[in-house]
């Protein structure tokens, strides 16, 4: 019952053959080798940008902060919700690697940005004298680290409000395949057409070893993000170990079939619960991460079963009938046993 999170998930076999390929003999370091030449291409290809840049880092805490500070100044705030990946989970990374731009929370409903907030923060910025921070980028989380998804007019209509500033758009898609599973439109139309500048593309929380990829829709910018990359620690001379896992990841649609079966096997535990009496979702489950809330009583049955996912602080320690909460995610290799066990846990109350 291993659930608490898709980075806790094993490597694709066919990402795995890749890396064994790519470790047969010797290649060119810093990018020069044909994976990383046939890895992005297949990005562009996949993002219909035949002119974008395409930049591999090992981390998604990297390519966050390294996209951001491409397109953010010092004097500059980035605007994210509360539950922003980049202010609940990076240690100041963003701040740091953008040499102390800072962060303006945006108010959200499920974890999704709400438009008309952003809107008065926008206006409240614009015109901002000296003695402010000056208006930065809009990063948006897709999927939210609460488990839901914008939809796209949720996405456009938050970009159109940028745009109307003058601000660029940067979208954290750690998760973008299951995003762009769940909302069954192109990667195309969850980016550059719906007004998003850079993207952090994940993959490691989708299969792969370890490996996310940068895109930047306006090549102008290419030249910064490869200075910053290299300044910042993240050049790999060995790319292509990299590369070989992207290129794996984007052959025969590898990367959307994973998010598939890890968005299927979240719904089978969101139906589970939801015919379970006293469990209870926190928020819309859209993809393949899951809050929800049930027992103290089952709390302690999970873990007296070494189930694997994240209660919230002190879950197993209340009364049998208190209600604790907590987070449940599924990869790609998620077995139904695992998922039938947790549930029957869940249910024996």
């Amino acid at each position: 019952m291993r659930f608490a999170s898709d980075n806790s998930g094993p490597v694709h076999p066919r990402v795995m053959e890749a890396l064994q390929a790519a470790n047969d003999g010797w290649a060119l370091p810093y990018g020069n080798d044909e994976w990383t030449t046939r890895a992005v291409e297949k990005v562009r290809t996949a993002f219909e940008a035949p002119e974008a840049a395409v930049y591999f880092t090992a981390t998604g805490s990297a390519a966050n902060a390294l996209a951001l500070a491409t397109i953010a100044q010092p004097y500059q705030t980035i605007f994210c919700t509360p539950e922003a990946h980049i202010e609940e989970d990076e240690c100041n990374a963003p701040e740091f690697y953008t040499g102390g731009a800072k962060l303006t929370l945006v108010e959200s409903r499920d974890a999704r940005m709400v438009p008309e907030a952003l809107a008065r923060v926008l206006e409240s910025k614009s015109g901002e004298n000296v003695h402010g921070a000056q208006m930065g980028p809009l990063s948006l989380t897709q999927v939210t680290e609460r488990g839901t998804v914008y939809g796209l007019d949720h996405l456009n209509e938050l970009t159109t409000l940028a745009k109307r500033h003058g601000i660029p758009v940067h979208l954290d898609g750690a998760r973008f395949a299951n995003a762009l599973v769940s909302l069954g439109c192109s990667a195309a139309d969850m980016s550059w057409r719906a007004g998003v500048d850079i993207v952090s593309f994940g993959g490691t929380k989708n299969g792969l070893m370890g490996a996310e990829a940068v895109v930047i829709f306006d090549p102008k910018l290419a030249w910064e993000f490869e200075l910053r990359r290299k300044r910042g620690g993240h050049l790999f001379s060995k790319s292509r170990y990299l590369s070989a896992q992207m290129d794996a990841y984007l052959t025969d649609d590898l990367w959307l079939d994973m998010a598939k079966m890890a968005n299927t096997a979240a719904q089978k535990v969101v139906s589970g619960l939801e015919r379970i009496d006293g469990a209870q979702l926190l928020h819309p489950s859209e993809a393949n991460m899951i809050y929800a809330s049930f027992s103290s009583a089952a709390h302690r049955r999970l873990r007296d079963a070494g189930a694997q996912y994240y209660p919230s602080t002190g879950a197993t320690e209340g009364p049998d009938d208190a209600h604790a909460s907590c987070r449940i995610v599924a990869d790609w290799s998620c077995p139904d046993a695992h998922i039938e066990t947790f549930l029957a846990h869940v249910a024996s109350d």
